[in-house]
């Protein structure tokens, strides 16, 4: 497993991360949870991040247990807040009120007196960004947090952010989004942005859900069980791409992957890795194979007739307009 710096700290993580959203507390058992989580401290996993939100607190529980016997700093544990976790008024966004109690909770669930990373799940439209920037201060200033990230933020959103944590003297170090061969509306203005400011992109769904496996097939009926029939698990996230145009572009992938002796998972995490503002590709399992199998792209070095390749095979597929968000579907293609 290799290691990167996280923006212009001082601070490592593996370039692989393992991440729990939609799996722990949800889709899998606690018993297979533990298991995945050995088998990606087996294969080297440093870094292991989770959400207040995810599986309704849950996954966080479940990734303190499955880490209890695991030396404390040994590992880069992160965590992130600003999605609703109660029915009160309070109980959601980045408001100074919020951000003090739902790291308190965190805390609690992880089995842990801090976390290394503690970031902004989406940016906070309805709280003034000096509160929200303040509040992550302390937390710093307490201990509770080494490094402060985001998610999702907007190139404007980011250097706003980055010009009042520097004023408040904490680490702004890293933003967290949507990133693959797929999906790549940050390269037009976050990456350059991230790249000035001195941030890291830690990014999520490098395989896009499992689409990028090749497991999905243009003109067949999705797998039963898989992600795409789960409508608590990502489904809007992986239904967007089944759609035949960009399925058959993604079977163009496979000799690409079998020329370079990977798997298409494996190509996919590699491509991500290749770009030197990412610090991290987090990856999740349903099964201790498939960690395994994702760690293999950790220090693989794609040449530059492959990422041509990979253009070519995917061609207009490819989203890149900065203007869509996560949550959004591709608006102007088939």
């Amino acid at each position: 497993m290799q290691h990167r710096f996280l923006g212009n700290s001082g601070l490592k993580v593996s370039e692989i991360s393992y991440g729990n959203w939609i799996t722990h507390g949800a889709q899998i058992g606690d018993d297979t949870a533990h298991r995945c989580v050995r088998a990606a401290l087996d294969a080297g996993i440093t870094t292991f991040d989770t959400a207040d939100v995810y599986a309704g607190t849950k996954a966080e529980v479940v990734l303190g247990e499955a880490l209890r016997d695991v030396r404390r700093e040994s590992l880069e544990l992160c965590t992130k807040v600003y999605w609703p976790t109660g029915a009160g008024p309070n109980d959601r966004g980045l408001s100074r009120k919020h951000i003090a109690e739902s790291i308190d909770a965190s805390l609690r669930r992880l089995g842990t007196d801090h976390v290394d990373l503690y970031q902004a799940h989406r940016y906070d439209h309805e709280t003034p960004l000096e509160e929200t920037m303040e509040a992550f201060a302390d937390l710093v200033r307490q201990g509770k947090a080494l490094y402060i990230g985001v998610s999702e933020w907007t190139a404007e959103q980011l250097r706003a952010g980055h010009a009042l944590a520097r004023d408040l003297r904490i680490p702004f170090v890293s933003n967290q989004p949507q990133y693959s061969m797929l999906w790549r509306v940050i390269e037009a203005e976050v990456v350059p942005t991230c790249e000035e400011l001195g941030i890291s992109q830690i990014v999520w769904s490098p395989v896009a859900q499992g689409v990028l496996t090749g497991k999905y097939a243009p003109g067949a009926s999705v797998p039963e069980e898989s992600r795409a029939t789960d409508e608590t698990g990502g489904a809007l996230f992986i239904r967007r791409w089944l759609r035949d145009p960009v399925l058959e572009a993604v079977q163009r992938l496979q000799p690409i992957a079998q020329e370079c002796g990977l798997t298409m998972a494996q190509l996919a995490i590699a491509w991500v890795l290749q770009h030197d503002n990412v610090a991290s590709a987090i990856i999740g399992a349903s099964r201790p194979e498939q960690v395994a199998d994702n760690v293999a792209a950790s220090g693989v070095t794609l040449e530059a007739d492959v990422l041509a390749a990979v253009d070519t095979a995917l061609g207009e597929v490819v989203v890149r307009d900065p203007a869509l968000t996560a949550e959004q579907t591709p608006r102007t293609r088939p």
